[in-house]
């Protein structure tokens, strides 16, 4: 019998198998490698810590809107394609395209600018390749890093 536990990312019920891990003595499982990696990234921002929620635990959500360059444009067929591919992701709720830009609306708890630049890259579409847009992706990720940091729950007693 396999037993279905909650995917702490998403919310999804899934298979206690699937894609499943090990922190701090618990068994977690998870509906894609997407969710595994944003967890294990950072656990405390998923599962908090005894006696105190973590901010996915209270429905929080960190909405971005990005725009990214891609290297060549795409036409009609290539960008329903490419849509298709973005938002079967985790978090992902909107994707436009038009020639050779992206806006997509996505919840960082759930997805990074990073995963979808690679899962861009696994389906065969390049981003910009000029080293200004390499600098601005590399840059959306580092802030995006920092935000979920913040946002992560520090296992810390205050002081008043």
């Amino acid at each position: 019998m396999n037993e279905t536990v909650k995917d702490y990312v998403c919310q999804m019920q899934v298979p206690s198998t699937s894609f499943s891990t090990e922190y701090a003595g618990g068994h977690y499982a998870f509906c894609s490698a997407q969710c595994k990696e944003r967890f294990l990234a950072n656990p405390h921002l998923y599962i908090g810590f005894p006696g105190r929620k973590a901010p996915a635990q209270e429905g929080k959500k960190v909405i971005k809107r990005r725009r990214l360059l891609l290297s060549v444009p795409l036409d009609a067929a290539q960008a329903e394609q490419v849509k298709q591919a973005l938002l079967e992701m985790m978090g992902v709720h909107e994707v436009c395209i038009d020639g050779d830009k992206i806006e997509i609306q996505y919840d960082l708890i759930q997805v990074t600018a990073g995963q979808i630049a690679d899962k861009l890259a696994l389906i065969g579409i390049a981003l910009g390749g000029g080293w200004v847009d390499r600098l601005k992706l590399a840059f959306i990720n580092n802030l995006e890093e920092i935000e979920i940091s913040s946002l992560e729950v520090e296992n810390k007693k205050c002081c008043h």
